[in-house]
């Protein structure tokens, strides 16, 4: 199930973890009709970020999203600033570049 994502929330959960007391936040949105699987995942990998359903695709529509797994950083006003659509081994780094240049702002 969503191999990509599997690699990434682990690293997205670090991330978190890291940046949380300073004002970040992460959402995991899932799309599935049966969440059941996401929060199986979720708690297989630890992930303590808040997993979200979007069971009517009114956030995938909204971030055009067509495929999984989709990273999408917003500021502090809710600007999408950057988006990232799958995922490979590294990408974790540019996250972690953009996160701190928007922390800094």
């Amino acid at each position: 199930w969503c191999g990509p994502c599997r690699q990434e929330m682990p690293l997205l959960d670090a991330l978190y973890d890291r940046y949380e007391r300073v004002g970040f936040q992460l959402l995991g949105v899932n799309i599935d009709d049966d969440p059941r699987r996401a929060m199986e995942m979720a708690e297989e990998l630890g992930i303590s970020f808040p997993v979200l359903f979007d069971d009517r695709k009114e956030v995938s529509e909204l971030y055009r999203v067509e495929a999984m797994p989709v990273t999408v950083i917003l500021d502090r006003e809710g600007v999408v600033r950057y988006t990232h659509y799958g995922y490979k081994p590294g990408y974790e780094e540019y996250y972690l570049d953009q996160v701190r240049t928007l922390l800094r702002e």
